[in-house]
């Protein structure tokens, strides 16, 4: 089978996708391993994706949600596909915009009966004091779009108006676009790796433990871009059905297709929770959350993890 890997520079995108060039490279190797003729697309307009749809691939291996174009607009790959009779892989812009906006991912799971931390959004300004905040003390702050942890940090865990003021603010500046804010909840962190394979879902679920900081353990960029979180297979067998459960029930209720990562946390009482749905995993071989999750639970290796992921864009091929 002939597949392309369509990807773009992606150093200053807020979503990264897959990740890297190196990312991509380890995904072509799994691929060529298999077999399949693979190669890699660095695409930055629509006449490089005109000049993927002309090469006639089998599959295409869309490993970036959208290209940034020089005029600032994003032109998203399952669209141009979509409209241009490409056969792809992963979910349609419809459910792609669930990885983008967690406000809408949030509010689709809750509306299907999936715990979600309460939440609200707001604005600087908005609010003119604590009596007036929807939810109490202590919250957790984070932009409404950003991947990778990019704007979470300690500083996200607020316990008074002075520092919910700030962050806010901060968080507005930085990203021009409303805030979203949560209830904290305080249990263990987790993330469930999810492909669909012929109808078939193939779940690995793994906890995530932060490095302390200042007491606290914050899921944020500066943790993940330096790798220094733990990752560990979930021993207790109660916590494991739980968590697979809600995982399930999230990737269907929002109807992703092929393949996602669903990221979840429990209270202190043990409850789980629905956090955000990730929907162009990253794929960096030895580190990223996807296909780690299948590794560590002896399921399936890198190269395993590549060919099932193509399954569902194989089988519409075939149709």
């Amino acid at each position: 089978m002939y597949i392309e890997i369509v990807t773009t520079p992606n150093s200053t995108l807020k979503e990264t996708g897959f990740g890297s060039s190196q990312a991509c490279d380890s995904v072509m190797q799994s691929l060529l391993y298999s077999n399949h003729n693979a190669i890699v697309s660095v695409c930055v307009n629509a006449a490089d994706l005109d000049a993927v749809i002309a090469r006639k691939p089998d599959l295409i291996l869309a490993v970036v949600k959208y290209i940034l174009l020089e005029s600032g607009q994003q032109l998203w790959l399952s669209d141009y596909f979509d409209s241009h009779g490409g056969n792809y892989t992963g979910s349609k812009r419809n459910v792609l915009s669930y990885d983008s906006n967690k406000v809408s991912a949030k509010k689709m799971v809750a509306s299907k009966g999936i715990d979600t931390a309460e939440f609200f959004v707001t604005i600087p300004g908005e609010y003119k004091n604590e009596q007036e905040l929807p939810l109490p003390f202590p919250l957790f702050i984070k932009p409404t779009d950003a991947a990778n942890g990019n704007g979470v940090d300690v500083n996200s865990l607020v316990y008074d108006f002075e520092h919910f003021k700030e962050k806010v603010k901060n968080l507005y500046n930085e990203y021009a676009q409303p805030v979203l804010v949560e209830e904290y909840l305080e249990g263990k962190e987790f993330t469930v790796s999810i492909i669909e394979d012929h109808e078939k879902l193939i779940v690995a679920a793994i906890e995530i433990i932060p490095p302390e900081e200042g007491g606290l353990r914050i899921l944020g960029a500066k943790v993940k871009t330096g790798n220094t979180e733990i990752l560990q297979v979930i021993a207790d067998p109660t916590v494991l059905l739980k968590v697979t459960d809600i995982a399930e029930r999230s990737f269907h209720a929002l109807g992703v297709r092929d393949f996602g990562r669903i990221d979840i946390k429990m209270n202190n009482h043990g409850k789980c929770h629905f956090i955000e749905a990730n929907l162009v995993p990253g794929m960096k071989k030895g580190s990223s959350y996807f296909p780690q999750a299948y590794a560590m639970n002896n399921s399936l290796d890198y190269n395993e993890v590549v060919q099932h992921m193509i399954q569902g864009g194989t089988t519409r091929r075939v149709n």
